[in-house]
Order: C-alpha cells, then structure tokens, then sequence
C-alpha cells in the first residue's frame, strides 16, 4: 500500500518518534543490515543495447557454430594444399583460376584438382579446397595465378565451429555485459538478454544553505558537492542515478519529494538533514513511517546514518558532509547496489600498504583515511595520507586514490605500520 501524501504532509516537528539504537553500531553490523533490506532485483529480458552495464540472470548457451562454415582468413585463392607443396619462389605453380567467391555469397563452388578460386576474407572455403594462399605470394593472376609458396592443410581457414560450436555455454549467469560481450552475442544471433537491471538511485539532497553550481552564492551558501558526487558514484557502482534538486530543510518538502521519487526509485539516498539540532529534518520525516531507523555507527568520518525501507524502497540516510557521505556510500551503499545488480564482488579490492606517517586513531571506531597508494606488486605499496587523518577535506579526498582502514583495535598508527586500502581507481 503506497504511503498516502497526506500522511507525510502531515508530518510537524517533534511528532515522530526515532527509532535509535541505545548503543553504537559496529561498521560491519550497520553493513550487515545494509545488505539484509536489500536484495536482487528480478530479472528483466531486454534488447542487446539496454544489456550493457548490466549482468547476465541466464546461461547464454549458443544454438549456432560460430563460424557456421570454413571461412577464408584473408584475401587470395582457395586451393587444395597438395597442388601446391612443392610451390617456392624459384618454381612457382600455375593454377587456373575457375571462379571467385565474396563474403556472404552462398553459391554451391567446388574446387577441381589444378584451378584455384579467388576468395575474399571472410568467404565460405569452396568444396574440396582446405587452404587460402594469399594474395602476397602469387602474382594476383586473374585467368591463371602463379602461386610462389606451399600452404599446409588448414592454414589461413577459419573452421566451422572454430570459435564457437553449437550446445556451448559461452557466457555463465552472472557475467557483466560489455562491449565485448555484446558482439559475442550478436554473433551467434542474440537479440535479447534476461539480465538484473541496473538499481535505479534517486539522490535527495537537504538543506536550506545548498545551491546548484554555476548559480549564484550569497554568504552562507554552500554548492551541492553531494548531489553530483553520489551520482557520479552509483553509476560508478552500474546504477542509473536520478538527480533532484536540492530540498530545504522544511518538512512538508522533504516529505513531499520522497513520495513524488518513490515510484521511480529501487533505492533512495539522501544527504544532509540529520543535525540533532533544529535541522533534524529527515528524521522527523521519516521515523513515523515506522521501519527506518537511525544509529550512531562506530566510524570515523561519520556518525548518525539512517537506514530503513518507504514502501519496501531502501532508503540510506547519510551525513551531508561531502567527504562523509562518499565514505559512507563506498561503505554501505555501493555493496547494496552492487548485490542489487546481481554482481558477484561487491567490496573494492584491497592490498596492504606502509603508512608513511604515524597518527591517533579514536579507540572502538572503525577510521576511514584517504591516501596516495604508489608502489608495485614486487617493491611493495607505500600509503600517503592524502589530508591529515581526522580532517574531512574535499582536495584530499579528490586526490586520493585508495582508502586506508584503521581497525577499531588500533589506537595508534605508527609509520611503517601496514594497513589495508581499498582501491578507488581500480
């Protein structure tokens, strides 16, 4: 039943009651919950073209050899490998030339013992020939050809079969399609996929200071760095990010713009709007639906973080600080659109790397620093923090290229210490 306007418009201040944890969430129990709202979408039988991006929900088993016959590899003539063995530069063998063959011609030929016929890339191999000479090593005769080289049987044939036979699964479920994928199944006459849609994202930002870049700013007001960063980062993740402009922090706004975005929404993120001061705005919105609750997580950056489902739609409430709210997206919401997709990885890869600098980590939280991550497979990895650690800074964090993750145990980090970094770029 959908949440009728009115219920939300509704909505005053100081009417709903939070749901909050007594006690702080851990970063892999807030994951862990995370993951539970959220499960696959059902699978959808699209056309080739809306496939890309997307990851294949069947085993694509091919009903055609690929090629369908012995095609010509290059440009020259079709022979029988015996009639020219004894073929060199000094002794050249004449062949008649009895016919020509293009690409896609479907003429029954047959090859007789002593001609050749001409053939173009890609053509079917005439009966009786089992080699193709090419052109740069005869005299490109056009009556009769002077052949200058021997050809062993096969060579310069693309067999029946040889890429692909009929009965073969070429690509299992779970593939992610690519250009690549795309023209394996054209070839072998796929026009349409079942695969899991890509997750369609609505991004909520909140806040009476934000203003859209390349507009004017007064004293006070801040640009919209959220909006544009987590919609550049759910297509990152291989979701379909729709964009609304920045909402007030007045209820009956909010409110009203996350029942418009609900019927195009698999999942909702907003930012900002989670002061525990007067701008408590999305909390006073969204607790008397009932089943979105708000945690302080043990993480640093980042603390209040709200998660719950409107109408089974997942909604992830992050911090409107804009480096915060991509470490908690990298954190929590990635995985969840990547499990949603249908991908089988759902965590950035990580490798070990020396810290280069030492620092104090607050104790019982999980820290989350960006670093430069230079170095190689054989010498090993160096991390550089990329601002210092504890500072929330948006050029730090555009020129990082990994995340070092300080665990909840470690109260000091030392130089030369080696902590895992998730890999940004990779």
């Amino acid at each position: 039943m959908r949440v009728a306007w009115g219920a939300l418009a509704r909505v005053q201040p100081g009417s709903g009651r939070t749901r909050r944890s007594p006690i702080m969430r851990t970063v892999a129990e807030h994951l862990a919950a995370c993951l539970e709202i959220a499960r696959p979408a059902a699978p959808l039988d699209v056309v080739l073209l809306d496939a890309v991006g997307c990851v294949l929900a069947e085993d694509i088993i091919a009903d055609i050899d690929l090629p369908s016959a012995d095609l010509a590899g290059l440009d020259g003539y079709a022979v029988m490998s015996a009639a020219v063995a004894e073929a060199n530069e000094a002794t050249p063998v004449s062949l008649e030339v009895m016919d020509a063959v293009r690409a896609g011609d479907v003429r029954p030929t047959r090859l007789v013992p002593g001609a050749a016929v001409l053939i173009d890339s890609g053509a079917p191999l005439p009966l009786g020939a089992d080699a193709v000479v090419p052109w740069m090593l005869t005299d490109r005769g056009q009556s009769r050809v002077q052949v200058r080289a021997a050809v062993s049987a096969g060579q310069n044939v693309r067999r029946r079969a040889g890429d692909v036979a009929a009965g073969t699964t070429v690509l299992p479920r779970g593939s992610r399609v690519s250009a690549r994928q795309i023209a394996l199944l054209a070839g072998i006459g796929r026009y349409r996929v079942k695969v899991m849609p890509a997750p369609r994202v609505v991004i909520v930002s909140i806040g009476d200071e934000l203003v859209e870049p390349g507009q004017p700013r007064d004293p006070g007001d801040v640009f919209d760095a959220n909006g544009h960063a987590l919609a550049s980062a759910v297509t990152d993740a291989g979701g379909r990010a729709f964009r609304v402009a920045a909402v007030p922090d007045e209820l009956s706004a909010l409110a009203e713009t996350i029942e418009d975005q609900l019927v195009r929404a698999d999942l909702v993120i907003t930012t900002g709007g989670l002061s525990a001061g007067q701008g408590d705005t999305v909390k006073e919105v969204l607790a008397p639906l009932g089943s979105v609750r708000f945690d302080a997580v043990a993480m640093v950056p980042g603390r209040q973080l709200g998660l719950g489902t409107v109408e089974d739609t997942p909604i992830f409430c992050l911090p409107g600080d804009p480096v915060t709210a991509q470490i908690a997206f990298e954190t929590f919401v990635r995985p969840v659109l990547r499990q949603i997709a249908g991908r089988r990885n759902l965590h950035r890869s990580s490798l070990p790397a020396s810290i280069s600098t030492g620092w104090h980590s607050p104790p019982g939280k999980r820290e989350f620093v960006p670093v430069r991550l230079t170095g190689s497979p054989s010498r090993g990895y160096a991390a550089v923090p990329a601002s210092p650690p504890g500072a929330t800074r948006l050029l730090g964090l555009a020129r990082a290229n990994a995340i070092a993750v300080v665990p909840e145990t470690t109260h000091t980090v030392v130089a030369g210490e080696t902590l895992h970094c998730l890999l940004l770029d990779a």
